[in-house]
């Protein structure tokens, strides 16, 4: 994870061990966390994590790794697909019902963002979105929200639901005691206040270039 993400994307190991204890616990919550492994002959080549959120009935990618030596060889596609199953599993079972979306966040500057958007599924979604500061000493990080839909896709969101959906991802997987006190996060709302809908970015928004 520390040679794929930037200090400032990655959460604490304080965090990580909290998430642990809790799924050990069986505690009864609407929120619940994965950890997915991808190992070849004993070495583990892959890594994805992802929380699935009862309360908007999505789930939300949270990191997603390879190792060098084993790209090309769609172990990312099948680590994701993994955490995908996972997430269905998690609505029928909390909510009753199919799961709404799968989201996740990226650099704008990631190729893999003008391969995502091509899919009718997924929505890139055009606001300044900032994932929070995850430690002392570091900084929001300016990323790219998207929403890919499990079954009919919209082409834009209501405003309202992207605030929730900010947050419970701020409050329940970052762990952020009062988001409305946070500057970063008020200014996302003040953004949304003027919307009634949130669309998505089109390709020519998005560089070619990738800075990692």
């Amino acid at each position: 994870m520390c040679r794929t993400f930037p200090k400032d994307e990655l959460v604490s190991r304080r965090d990580w061990r909290n998430a642990l204890r809790e799924q050990r616990a069986h505690l009864p919550t609407d929120i619940t966390w994965h950890l997915v492994i991808a190992e070849k002959d004993g070495s583990v080549i892959g890594v994805a994590t992802g929380n699935y959120l009862g309360n908007v009935n999505i789930g939300f990618v949270g990191y997603l790794a390879v190792s060098s030596a084993a790209r090309g060889l769609g172990v990312g596609p099948r680590l994701r697909g993994r955490l995908r199953s996972l997430f269905r599993r998690d609505a029928v079972r909390i909510r009753r019902k199919p799961l709404r979306a799968v989201m996740g966040e990226v650099r704008r500057d990631n190729p893999w963002l003008r391969h995502l958007i091509r899919s009718d599924r997924v929505l890139a979604l055009d606001f300044a979105y900032q994932q929070p500061r995850l430690h002392r000493g570091g900084h929001p990080v300016p990323l790219v929200l998207y929403y890919e839909a499990q079954s009919e896709a919209p082409r834009r969101l209501p405003a309202a639901l992207v605030k929730q959906i900010l947050y419970t991802s701020w409050r329940r997987i970052y762990r952020i005691d009062r988001p409305l006190a946070n500057p970063v996060f008020r200014r996302m709302l003040r953004n949304l206040e003027r919307k009634r809908f949130v669309g998505a970015l089109s390709s020519p928004d998005l560089p070619l270039r990738s800075a990692r």
